[in-house]
């Protein structure tokens, strides 16, 4: 290459530590990428952070009954512990929430959303460890 042995030495020197400086960086980017804040959550993050109440049936205010069930959507795992824990106070939220419903209020589409939204805002107040992103209703008959 160059006829000076010293030149020869620094710039193989100079090539190894760039090479190792990059491989360092594409290496700390790779491992280190963290995903997204606004990112939807995966299916498999729903289900997994996900508490199943059991099938409630109860009357409501206008002598009608209802037999519901729901999935309900935290943001950690710690919140699923806590809300596991918690479930007799989630289903005494669901149980008072409904009584204190007419048939009429509840029925359709945005009667079922209103429902879910307030057990959501209930549920978050009861929490300490983290939020219910989401309450979903699997399962829904009035009678």
């Amino acid at each position: 290459m160059f006829k000076n042995k010293l030149v020869n030495i620094m710039l193989i020197i100079l090539i190894a530590l760039t090479l190792v400086g990059v491989i360092t960086l594409v290496l700390f980017n790779h491992f280190t990428k963290q995903p997204e804040a606004s990112a939807e959550p995966t299916i498999d993050e729903i289900i997994a952070q996900s508490y199943v109440t059991d099938e409630i049936t109860t009357n409501l205010l206008s002598n009608d009954f209802v037999r519901t069930q729901f999935h309900i959507h935290v943001d950690s795992k710690e919140a699923l512990k806590e809300i596991e824990k918690r479930d007799f106070q989630v289903e005494n939220i669901i149980l008072r929430t409904l009584s204190g419903k007419k048939s009429p209020e509840l029925s359709g589409s945005v009667g079922i959303e209103e429902l879910e939204i307030e057990i959501r805002d209930q549920i978050n107040q009861l929490l300490q460890d983290g939020s219910v992103v989401q309450v979903y209703t699997t399962s829904w008959v009035i009678q």
